[in-house]
């Protein structure tokens, strides 16, 4: 069992392996034969797709088709996008051995640390994701929903009538306390007030702070020395959270997910707490603020159109969570969070017709894959009904991806933001207020003006 005083050691080793200046060198790959790009400098093709991604994905498509390349830092490394729904099949298909999607998220590595199912690959991932499946299942799911309902009708109750709200900055209050109380399983208010600004602190990392991390000696000075101080905060209540877990008199009957991931596993295969502390801290970034923007672009999206707000209240009163359900997916489709998903070949491979080399990193657009008319009808159209009864051809909804790497907590999410939409729906009448628009904030992308709402009481 981690003891605290080993804590502020394992933060400075963590961020030491995993920062990307730290990293082994990549052997060069020879990009002569792969498709067409901007010859831009890397600086600026690395910094058009970080800031610039929802102008600059169908910029590409138009100047270079179907399947183009960029080069990003560091040292130009390859990206080939491919944009079709074929194309992303043969990817979600590709042998995990040879397609690998760790290394394309090492940016996180810091953070997230080298247990974290988002960066590993092979026989590893294939355990950790074995041993989390079980918190994320049917039955688990079900017995989450009534706390997550709690916790949305406290939020809901908290509100104004007549009041105007940026539903960003309140889905993220509201999706950071399901994460605290449901998965981390803490419920005291003391360890509750200590935690959210240690986590809204991770959660809301920079481009520039991901970027940084190439250059280990910056962690000694400003935002990048503030992150570091902050990551080891947050790990001294995590680990102290999972050492008094383990404790607990109660833990066989408790039912969050950390009490779930320590008692799951046997034959001496279980999660230490290394383990555990980056599972947790990975769920708490792939599930928090991803969650809370699909609600925020709903409510804004729902709020801008009177007869599909009499409907989804009409859903709430009857207990239809289709119609929901429906609202959360489109939400998902026209405002995607996450611009793409990534692997990196470690052995040549054929995509598309395309002879790639080992050391390509190759992925789907989601941007392009949701916003193409032969995809979708009229895509740029905030419809629900696309979902209702029916799923869009495969490959042509990707926001969890796909494969053996689908998101594990889909299902969570998908719950999370039905249970939401219900209480708020219930309640209150909601209106849009301005035009929004997305911009990035740290590899997701949220709604710029905060989607502002006003809500009445119905």
């Amino acid at each position: 069992m981690t003891t605290l005083d080993d804590v502020d050691e394992l933060t400075t080793q963590r961020f030491r392996r995993m920062s990307p200046g730290n990293q082994p060198r990549s052997a060069p790959v020879d990009t002569s034969g792969l498709p067409a790009g901007p010859r831009w400098p890397v600086l600026v093709q690395t910094a058009a797709l970080l800031r610039f991604r929802h102008r600059f994905h169908p910029y590409l498509r138009r100047r270079y088709g179907d399947v183009f390349t960029i080069r990003i830092a560091p040292g130009g490394r390859p990206l080939v996008f491919f944009t079709r729904p074929e194309h992303a099949k043969e990817i979600f298909a590709g042998d995990p051995e040879v397609f690998h999607a760790g290394k394309a998220n090492g940016i996180l590595g810091p953070i997230m640390g080298e247990h974290s199912l988002l960066l590993q690959d092979g026989a590893e991932h294939k355990r950790a994701r074995k041993l989390l499946m079980p918190a994320f299942n049917g039955h688990a799911l079900r017995e989450y929903q009534a706390l997550v309902a709690e916790v949305a009708r406290a939020e809901v109750a908290s509100w104004r009538p007549g009041e105007e709200l940026r539903s960003l900055d309140r889905m993220n209050a509201l999706t950071l306390e399901v994460i605290l109380r449901v998965v981390f399983g803490v419920t005291d208010e003391e360890r509750l007030a200590r935690l959210r600004p240690r986590v809204n602190a991770t959660v809301n990392v920079s481009p520039a702070i991901l970027l940084g991390w190439g250059y280990p000696k910056l962690q000694e000075f400003g935002p990048w020395k503030r992150t570091v101080d902050n990551q080891r905060e947050l790990d001294l209540l995590m680990y102290a959270e999972i050492r008094e877990r383990r404790t607990a008199p109660d833990l066989a009957e408790r039912t969050d997910v950390l009490s779930r991931l320590i008692l799951q596993g046997g034959d001496g295969d279980r999660l230490d707490d290394t383990e555990l502390r980056d599972q947790l801290v990975t769920l708490l970034l792939a599930g928090h603020e991803t969650t809370a923007t699909a609600l925020a672009w709903a409510l804004y999206e729902v709020g801008r159109d009177p007869a599909l707000l009499a409907r989804c209240q009409q859903a709430a009163a009857d207990g239809d969570d289709e119609l929901l359900d429906a609202v959360l997916k489109e939400s998902l489709r026209l405002h995607p969070v996450i611009p793409m998903v990534v692997r990196t070949l470690m052995k040549p491979a054929t995509i598309a017709g395309w002879d790639l080399p080992a050391g390509t990193t190759v992925g789907p657009s989601i941007i392009l894959a949701h916003q193409r008319e032969d995809n979708h009808d009229d895509p740029e159209a905030f419809r629900p009904e696309r979902f209702l009864g029916q799923n869009p051809p495969t490959n042509t909804w990707i926001p969890f991806g796909g494969g053996v790497r689908r998101c594990i907590g889909a299902g969570f999410s998908l719950m999370e933001g039905v249970a939401v939409l219900r209480e708020v729906f219930a309640a209150y009448d909601v209106e849009a207020v301005g035009d929004d628009r997305p911009k990035v904030r740290n590899i997701t992308s949220v709604p710029r003006n905060g989607a502002r709402i006003r809500v009445t009481a119905r």
